[in-house]
């Protein structure tokens, strides 16, 4: 006769079996990231190499202004905005991707040794509900900045105003790094990131609740360097570049708070180069 396996057994059995299989899924997960982020780059680049062979408007003030907020070649304000919020998406994948991985891994994982079949779909739906909100705030982000861009076009005041008012916000920005605020949602990132979840249920409205849910920390968590972007230009490479290893040295860098910090006090001093500039050609 056959002995019955007893059941911690069979218990142990599973847990090789996930084991054995978590190499690959991660190295599989990785793979799309990687496919992913190379293909929002050369996009990224692509529409960063369109839009700089549109010449930007001088204003008032001796500053120029992208002609990114604008309708250009007879399109309708519809057909930017949705333009916009396309290249936007685009660059937050890119930006996003390398401190993001570790997040979707770490959930993947979860779903697996939870013993749910869907969990490369779960996981897939968790980042397009990430993205999402990145997209809500990048339609807000045009609202704005076209609404802002008319607004200089039609007061010669308030252009003028824009040199010290950018370099107020980027000092701002810089100052919010230190905060407790930052610090408080850099951490829940960082947990996030580095260490393990409880499992969840395999639903989608589960797993995009907890995309939005993630999606919505960061955006609180980036909001000092997303506003350092949006001064530099949301099109410039260099500050597209630096923002990404900002974002990705304080989530998944020992030491993560102090980076924060130090990130801090190079916006202070670029913000407040900014302003006396500025002021030196009133």
């Amino acid at each position: 006769m056959m002995k019955p396996v007893h059941a911690s057994r069979c218990g142990d059995f599973a847990t090789q079996y996930l084991d054995m299989r978590a190499p690959r899924s991660r190295a599989f997960l990785y793979g799309v990231c990687a496919l992913l982020f190379a293909v929002c780059v050369a996009a990224t680049l692509i529409a960063c190499g369109s839009m700089s062979t549109m010449d930007d408007m001088p204003m008032f003030g001796g500053w120029a202004m992208s002609m990114t907020w604008m309708p250009m070649c007879g399109r309708s304000w519809p057909g930017v905005a949705a333009r916009f919020v396309g290249m936007w998406v685009v660059m937050m994948i890119a930006m996003m991707l390398p401190s993001l991985a570790p997040v979707l891994w770490r959930y993947d994982e979860a779903l697996r040794r939870a013993g749910h079949a869907r969990a490369a779909l779960m996981t897939l739906l968790a980042g397009v509900g990430y993205f999402a909100v990145w997209a809500a705030l990048g339609a807000a982000l045009f609202v704005f900045g076209a609404t802002l861009a008319a607004l200089e076009m039609r007061m010669p005041a308030a252009s003028r105003a824009v040199p010290v008012a950018a370099g107020v916000i980027v000092l701002s920005a810089g100052a919010l790094q230190l905060t407790a605020l930052k610090a408080r949602y850099l951490r829940c990132c960082r947990h996030a990131a580095q260490s393990g979840l409880h499992a969840l249920p395999a639903r989608a409205v589960a797993a995009i609740r907890y995309g939005v849910r993630l999606g919505l920390h960061c955006c609180v968590c980036c909001a000092s360097l997303t506003a350092v972007l949006a001064v530099a230009g949301v099109m410039d490479l260099r500050a597209m570049a630096a923002v990404t290893v900002a974002i990705t040295l304080e989530r998944v860098a020992p030491h993560g708070e102090f980076i924060a910090r130090v990130i801090g006090f190079l916006v202070i001093g670029a913000g407040l180069f900014m302003i006396v500039r500025a002021a030196s050609l009133v």
